[in-house]
């Protein structure tokens, strides 16, 4: 791995050692979702071109589309001005960035005082990752 340790100590890290990071589609500018990285996870993105975040819920890395196939590769990578967010620009291959099968996370919408779910799923979570034993 390459040494990127001059990038990464420009970003204020969190007292978890993680930053928020933005993934947005790199043609229509639409934001597909938010996650978490380390220090590791962005040095991981940088050197592989492809988005690897830190899974809070897991306690590991999560390579985007490890168990779907949606990966996302990376096209552009910017830094907010506090330093403190990334934003990745990415194409997101099979278009599905969402676990729960929509193209985006962001499907609903506050209207009248309720959540509004705006966006149909493309394909059943079972299709991506299997059927979960209960």
């Amino acid at each position: 791995m390459n040494d990127h340790s001059q990038v990464l100590e420009q970003l204020n890290w969190n007292e978890q050692g993680l930053v928020p990071a933005i993934a947005q589609d790199w043609e229509t500018g639409e934001v597909l979702m938010l996650a978490w990285m380390n220090s590791q996870a962005l040095a991981l993105t940088i050197e592989e071109g492809r988005a690897i975040y830190w899974s809070r819920s897991r306690g590991r890395l999560w390579r985007k589309g490890e168990e779907s196939g949606n990966v996302q590769r990376l096209k552009e990578l910017r830094l907010d001005c506090d330093g403190d967010t990334v934003l990745l620009k990415v194409e997101q291959i099979g278009g599905i960035a969402c676990h729960t099968g929509r193209r985006h996370c962001f499907y609903r919408r506050l209207d009248n005082g309720d959540w509004r779910i705006t966006e149909n799923v493309v394909k059943s979570p079972e299709a991506l990752y299997g059927a979960k034993d209960e």
